[in-house]
């Protein structure tokens, strides 16, 4: 994501520290480019001008022209200015109520039905909610149907009227069934059109009045860059909505939506879609996606990645096998795994600081494991508990049955082997991934 953008604006900083000597005419031509490089994202132009107007003031101010580093100054005060221009701080959801009751709003293909079945997931597991999905799309073929298999694959139930079609009247019918079953949370998924239109406002208009929601979400495909923020204004005009999603975020390489739509609509961003699996879903953290767009990283991200996978008991068990040195393949296996659901490993890479910028022309494939799990899936049980008795035939058998070369599986053999004696040095040294993960959740606390 923001890859054009930050491409541009790492050019943009190399005008000034290119300078032997700063002047307050470089500055400016350095902040000329900055905001060629925002209007080329799709950034709103009186936003992009405010901003770099807002960012010369700052920097004529603190005197980054006689600054020991006046490139890394300029750099700290775009990246404090670009946090604030996407809302400076994270802004929670509103849960209130009982049942608490969240609105999705937004165009049709926005991602509001995959995204309420995200919603619904995270407010489970982290919160151990008892959500209730509603399908209010009573127009688009197969909408009510995209919900139950939602609703199913994450054990949450759908509230549905298939043969009716009157939305004010199914969301109300739909909070009653929640307090009569113990759910706590609804979360109604309406219907969308391919334009604004009024037929269409009217209806979410009155689902609102009626139900009188605690949020309203209005969700939108980031993609969709300057057409993104007119239509969240015109949902905004009409709905006073509470917060914005935007989706497909990961796809997003200029960024245009995520900078201009916390100016123009005044409402904050409160998530963001961040790939097509039920986990792809992240609070929307305006100084860490400063880090991301001037290529800084976002560790705490990763960090928050790995613990939505992470299993303490799990954890502790394979710590007492890294000890004993009996680490395996059906072991190493639920770590590849456990890395899959975490996202896509472009971005996951890009997390760590100074790596983005090295791995940018890289082509990173997301199933560059599959040839890793192919081959330890061709082993015998017997075998992924005991990689030691591997060799010769068993090579020979494993690199056939899983379409792979004899090479690639002695490489293989190898690599585990290291990795083995590598993760083995770390646990006797009195580390272990259980502990790692403590530590981790109390950095961030404090």
């Amino acid at each position: 994501m923001f890859e054009k953008l930050s491409e541009r604006l790492e050019r943009s900083f190399k005008i000034l520290k290119g300078q032997g000597r700063i002047t307050e005419i470089n500055v400016a031509e350095t902040l000329k480019d900055v905001r060629r490089a925002l209007i080329d994202a799709d950034v709103n132009y009186k936003v992009a001008k405010t901003f770099t107007d807002e960012v010369k003031n700052k920097a004529l101010g603190q005197n980054v022209i006689n600054a020991i580093k006046p490139g890394e100054l300029m750099v700290k005060i775009v990246h404090d200015e670009l946090a604030s221009l996407m809302g400076g701080q994270a802004t929670p959801l509103t849960i209130e109520g009982k049942p608490a009751v969240i609105l999705m709003s937004g165009l049709q293909g926005s991602g509001k039905t995959t995204f309420s079945g995200k919603l619904a997931k995270r407010l489970k597991s982290e919160k151990a909610m008892r959500p209730l999905l509603v399908a209010c799309d009573v127009y688009r073929p197969a909408a009510v149907d995209q919900l139950k298999v939602l609703g199913d694959s994450i054990s949450v139930p759908v509230y549905s009227e298939p043969d009716v079609k009157d939305p004010v009247g199914i969301a109300k019918r739909a909070i009653d069934y929640a307090k009569a079953n113990h759910n706590d949370l609804v979360i109604i998924d309406t219907a969308g059109r391919l334009a604004v239109d009024e037929q269409m406002m009217n209806e979410i208009e009155a689902i609102k009045k009626a139900i009188n929601p605690g949020e309203v979400l209005f969700v939108v495909d980031a993609m969709t860059g300057q057409d993104a923020v007119n239509t969240a204004k015109a949902f905004n005009d009409r709905l006073d909505f509470g917060g914005v999603v935007l989706t497909k975020l990961d796809g997003d390489t200029r960024g245009g939506a995520a900078l201009s739509i916390r100016s123009v609509v005044d409402k904050p961003i409160k998530f963001v879609g961040t790939g097509e699996s039920l986990d792809g879903i992240d609070i929307f953290y305006p100084e860490r996606m400063a880090d991301r767009i001037l290529g800084m990283g976002d560790i705490v991200s990763l960090v928050e990645r790995a613990q939505q996978q992470f299993d303490e008991k799990e954890a502790e068990e394979l710590a007492k096998k890294l000890r004993k040195n009996q680490f395996t393949f059906d072991d190493f296996l639920k770590q590849i795994n456990q890395v899959k659901k975490m996202g896509n490993l472009k971005d996951l890479a890009a997390m760590i600081p100074g790596v983005g910028k090295a791995i940018k022309d890289v082509d990173i494939d997301n199933d560059a494991f599959k040839g890793i799990e192919a081959m330890i899936m061709s082993m015998t049980p017997y075998e992924r508990q005991h990689p030691d008795v591997i060799r010769g035939t068993r090579v020979q058998r494993i690199a056939k049955g899983s379409g792979n070369k004899i090479q690639d599986v002695n490489r293989l053999l190898k690599q585990f082997d290291q990795i083995r004696k590598m993760m083995h040095q770390v646990s006797t040294m009195g580390s272990n991934p259980a502990q790692m993960m403590r530590q981790m959740k109390q950095m961030r606390r404090k």
